[in-house]
C-alpha cells in the first residue's frame, strides 16, 4: 500500500529501495514557496543503521507490513541460532550475522520479539533487562561496597561486563541489554 507524505509518522514501517525501515522521527515542512516535503529519520530494521531522507509531496512511499512474533531461544548450532515461535511452535533459525551483538545476551529459554517481513527475519529485540549469574570474576574484598570502581566479570553466556568490586562468582545481577551495563545485584 502506498503512503502519501502526510501519512509518514513515527513508528510506521516503510520500504525504501527494497529495504525495510521504521520511521523514528519526522519533520513536515511547508515552505512559503514550492511544495511541501517531509524530512524523516529512519532506522534500517535489518542492520540498525539510522538514515535521514527527504520525501517530496508527489512521492508515494510503500508501506512495509512487519510482523512481530514472540520467540523463545532454544540453542546454537554452528553459526545458526534456533528459536521457537510461541504461537505455532515452529522452529526459526537465524544466522549469527543477522543477530549482531544480541548473541552475547542469549540464554536458554529467553523470550524475545522477532520482526519478520515476507517470511524473512529482520532482527530480534531482547527484553531491556535480563538477569544473569556471574561465572567468573576476581573475588570482592570486604569494605569495597562504598567504592565506585568496576572490575570485569564473565556472565553465564560468556560475555564480559563491568561490575562493582563487591560482586562475586555465583551472584545474580541485572544487566541493561541496550547498553550492556550492570544495573543491580539480584537476591
Amino acid at each position: 500500500m502506498a503512503l502519501s507524505i502526510n501519512e509518514i509518522k513515527s513508528g510506521v514501517t516503510i520500504l525504501v529501495d527494497d529495504i525495510v525501515y521504521i520511521v523514528i522521527d519526522t519533520e513536515h515542512v511547508k515552505p512559503g514557496k514550492g511544495a511541501a516535503f517531509v524530512r524523516a529519520k529512519m532506522r534500517n530494521l535489518k542492520t540498525g543503521n539510522i538514515q535521514e531522507r527527504t520525501f517530496r509531496g508527489d512521492e508515494k512511499i510503500e508501506q512495509a507490513f512487519v510482523e512481530e512474533r514472540k520467540l523463545q531461544y532454544l540453542y546454537k548450532s554452528g553459526n545458526m541460532y534456533h528459536f521457537m515461535d510461541q504461537d505455532n511452535y515452529e522452529e526459526v533459525a537465524i544466522a549469527k550475522e543477522s543477530l549482531g551483538d544480541v548473541v552475547k545476551y542469549l540464554k536458554d529459554n529467553l523470550e524475545v520479539s522477532g520482526y519478520f517481513y515476507k517470511h524473512e527475519t529482520l532482527n530480534i529485540s531482547l527484553p531491556f533487562f535480563i538477569e544473569f549469574t556471574i561465572v567468573h570474576t576476581e573475588p570482592g574484598l570486604k569494605g569495597d561496597t562504598a567504592k565506585s570502581s568496576l572490575k570485569p566479570a564473565e556472565i553465564e553466556t560468556g560475555a564480559t561486563i563491568q561490575v562493582p568490586l563487591f560482586i562475586n562468582p555465583g551472584d545474580r545481577i541485572k544487566v541493561d541489554t541496550r547498553t550492556g551495563l550492570y544495573i543491580e545485584r539480584v537476591s
